[in-house]
């Protein structure tokens, strides 16, 4: 006989999936479909790739199993050293510009806020600008990008160190006054540069690419990169603090100020080097983070991370339908501003029916 009144608390494989449940799901299923991209991007191109040989010549590739030689090199050629360092750059640009548009998002408590916001943005552009009217090549042009976009962030942060004990909003000023002294010196260099030569490419690499990714940029770039997005995505709990007003901060024995320049420190060190890899990509950093709040909630331990999974996968699409859709390649900044104008629409219109 059946025992009826066994209490409902022991029947644990009835119990319904919790809202941590849902979101963790949310989270792999973005790795996974992170994943299944890589591989599906990789076959992609001008010279496509039959899925089933790409995935017999990877495991070859890793030692898995053989592969005939001949083929085997002209794919190695096409897959490793062509398209496995753009996919690779795509991912960490994406994840990049995302985190470090979260942190600022949560850093200054606006939903409106993006990478660009201390004049990081800007000062990569002067500066990468100013390497091609000097004749520069190779990766001093990134490199210079970099060195001034984190000197516009500097300027930025120092004139609001000027006023006592500086509040979110003369920091943003500061970024304000940044931003319009960079691009203003952008706007001299740009006057100043070839009209035939060098105004083309100074407007080229600010429409953003991936087309030209230099290895030896690449190589030293990528580590930092990970590793810096990697101290953000650890940092989520430190940046839920930073979303409180300060007295309620400080009152948790929280360092607000050192801990809110430490995060845009490594934000802008974040947004600085995609620049130096992709030149300006536009809307991830403000676009992506919304996203992932919709899925996983806006507790920044686990909004961060999955901001990283969805910038990478976002930019990696994007990136696959620029050097696809037409014969010539479209730069990559239209295509994410078109795609992340369309994106934020319905994001907002998510939000105002209350999904989720």
């Amino acid at each position: 006989m059946n025992d009826l009144s066994t209490p409902a608390s022991s029947c644990v494989d009835c119990r319904q999936p919790s809202r941590a449940d849902f979101r963790t799901r949310w989270f792999w299923a973005g790795a996974s479909l992170l994943l299944g991209t890589t591989i599906l991007s990789l076959a992609l191109g001008r010279y496509a790739v039959p899925l089933a040989e790409l995935l017999q010549f990877l495991g070859a590739w890793l030692g898995l199993g053989d592969f005939p030689h001949e083929r085997y090199a002209l794919l190695h050629s096409l897959v490793v050293e062509v398209r496995l360092p753009r996919v690779l750059a795509a991912i960490l640009v994406g994840a990049g510009l995302s985190v470090s548009g979260a942190a600022y998002q949560a850093v200054f408590r606006n939903p409106l806020v993006s990478p660009g916001l201390l004049g990081v943005l800007s000062g990569c552009a002067f500066g990468a600008a100013l390497g091609m009217v000097l004749g520069l090549g190779g990766a001093w042009i990134p490199l210079l990008g970099g060195v001034t976009g984190l000197l516009a962030v500097a300027v930025g942060v120092g004139i609001a160190s000027l006023f006592h004990n500086p509040s979110i909003l003369i920091l943003m000023l500061g970024g304000i006054v940044s931003n319009a002294l960079f691009n203003a010196l952008l706007s001299v260099v740009k006057y100043l540069a070839d009209p035939l030569d060098q105004l083309p490419s100074i407007v080229y690499w600010m429409l953003g690419s991936l087309s030209a990714v230099d290895s030896a940029v690449l190589a030293w770039t990528a580590p930092l990169l990970t590793l810096a997005i990697l101290a953000m995505c650890l940092l989520g709990r430190a940046i839920d603090a930073l979303s409180l007003s300060d007295e309620e901060a400080l009152s948790l024995g929280v360092p607000v100020r050192r801990l809110r320049y430490g995060i845009i420190a490594l934000a802008t060190l974040i947004s600085a080097l995609t620049v130096s890899i992709a030149g300006m990509v536009g809307w991830v950093g403000l676009l992506i983070p919304h996203l992932a709040r919709l899925l996983v909630g806006p507790a920044n331990a686990r909004l961060v991370p999955m901001s990283a999974c969805l910038g990478g996968l976002f930019l990696l699409v994007a990136d696959d339908l620029a050097r696809t859709l037409t014969r010539g390649e479209i730069p990559l900044g239209i295509l994410t501003e078109l795609l992340g104008a369309i994106a934020f629409v319905l994001v907002l219109n998510r939000v105002r029916r209350g999904w989720l």
